[in-house]
């Protein structure tokens, strides 16, 4: 019972299986060096204000260093019985300087602690997903610049629609993964707020000084009620929430790699470095990493329903449910990390196939609406075009034919208002290249959009 910081109290020891329970080193010792750097702002304000001498001020910060170059050198390793590690680091604080070590948590309970090395451990993730999402997008940009003319069907209810470019379907996810950046830029800003100093629940009766502690660690300012200072998780689930729409938009554009990588579609095909077999089929090539990243998307919103759960009924303040924040948002982030990562060069390498694109866009009758839009243009009303040009369609199912070699007097007969010009209007280049609505498909606005695009991911950085 010794052992334990929180020993005055009891007359027996904890439960061995208790004490297992509550640990929570096993996956909060990941924030060591945040826990360290908390406690070296602590002690350099508990110094400066005089609440303990700067003698012992010092020290401890020098101890501190130590026992964290000591754990970056591997010199020193994680007690595994250790409760957490903000015990960990105290005890072994206290082995090393005697009673100077115990002066460090004088005005400072784990609650606050706690939640200070989770939002600067947090803050440090989001940095290092931004990052690794920026490279995402400029991957992106590059093949989008490849493909400004790369015909393909663009679709709905996975039907084939109207014609568009690859690199317009493209640059439909960089706009996406924009908005991610911004999310995560977003939920970094109000997170960053310290707690340290708010105490248990209700601060403190030393003279501290929050504003110099905030300071120290890179926050914009302390928080302003402390019972909500050790109580919000509300930017774990903020971050979690955003975590969750970037893994939906890459889930998505993962079944369409899917979708694309199979024969029946053929427009794609992944280098053999991303790519798996099969056990049994030797003709197998199987997009596994865009399946798992499909299915890790349900973990990440897993984990954010976990975070939603927990909090929904917890009174003020402090409650032990809240050790399971850290599980939950810790392997959202190294989910996310590793499908990012792996996302990314797997997208770099990959191959397009752009004949098999343009030969699927030019079945399906995707250039029905130009041919509709055809007689409007010659002053009939939409909805007589749009009767007139489905008619059509439907005598080239009949054929077999397409609308580019149904014969002009197929046409005529519908309506004088064809013309062989008409030929011209329905060709898919014609199709896409008129496209020219802001954020439309046509070279020129895709050219556009994508200095658009590199443009705010400059503002954003």
């Amino acid at each position: 019972m010794a052992d334990m910081m929180w020993a005055g109290r009891f007359s027996k020891q904890v439960d061995a299986g208790v004490n297992a329970f509550n640990s929570s080193i096993a996956f909060d010792g990941r924030m060591y060096r945040h826990d360290i750097q908390g406690s070296i702002a602590h002690a350099t304000m508990l110094g400066d204000c005089g609440i303990i001498t700067k003698e012992d001020s010092l020290e401890i910060i020098g101890g501190l260093k130590e026992i964290l170059a000591d754990i970056d050198a591997r010199k020193l390793e994680l007690d595994p019985n250790a409760e957490d590690i903000h015990m960990f680091v105290e005890a072994e604080l206290t082995k090393r300087l005697g009673d100077v070590g115990k002066r460090l948590h004088t005005s400072r309970s784990r609650n606050d602690q706690v939640a200070v090395d989770l939002r600067l451990y947090l803050r440090d993730e989001i940095a290092e997903i931004q990052s690794l999402v920026v490279e995402l997008v400029k991957t992106i940009i590059n093949i989008a610049k490849d493909h400004t003319e790369t015909v393909m069907p663009g679709y709905t209810h996975l039907q084939r629609a109207q014609p568009i470019t690859f690199a317009h379907h493209l640059m439909a996810y960089v706009w996406m993964l924009l908005r991610d950046i911004e999310r995560l830029q977003d939920t970094a800003k109000r997170m960053n707020y310290s707690p340290l100093g708010c105490g248990a629940l209700a601060g403190t009766t030393y003279k501290t000084n929050r504003q110099q502690t905030a300071e120290l660690l890179g926050f914009t300012a302390p928080m302003q009620n402390s019972l909500d200072g050790v109580s919000d998780r509300d930017y774990c689930i903020e971050l979690n929430c955003a975590l969750s729409l970037l893994m939906t938009h890459l889930s998505r554009f993962s079944e369409e790699i899917i979708l694309w990588c199979s024969w029946e579609f053929k427009f794609v095909e992944l280098d053999d470095a991303f790519a798996t077999g099969s056990s049994i089929m030797p003709q197998k090539k199987n997009p596994d990493v865009t399946e798992l990243i499909r299915g890790k998307t349900g973990r990440v919103n897993g984990d954010l329903m976990t975070l939603l759960t927990m909090m929904k009924g917890l009174p003020l303040a402090y409650n032990k449910d809240m050790q399971e924040d850290k599980e939950a948002i810790f392997d959202a982030v190294d989910n996310v990390k590793l499908c990012v990562r792996t996302f990314t060069p797997m997208l770099a390498t990959m191959r397009v196939i752009k004949d098999n694109m343009r030969n699927a866009a030019a079945r399906g009758f995707i250039n029905a609406t130009d041919c509709a839009d055809y007689l409007v243009k010659k002053g009939m009303p939409f909805r007589d075009a749009y009767k007139i040009t489905g008619t059509l369609v439907a005598k080239c199912i009949e054929k077999g034919v397409t609308l580019e070699t149904l014969p002009i007097e197929e046409y005529k007969a519908m309506t004088d208002n064809f013309d062989s010009d008409v030929y011209e209007a329905i060709s898919l280049d014609t199709c896409v290249r008129e496209r020219k609505s802001y954020g439309g498909p046509s070279p020129e606005e895709v050219t556009k959009q994508i200095a658009e695009a590199e443009e705010m991911l400059a503002s954003l950085l």
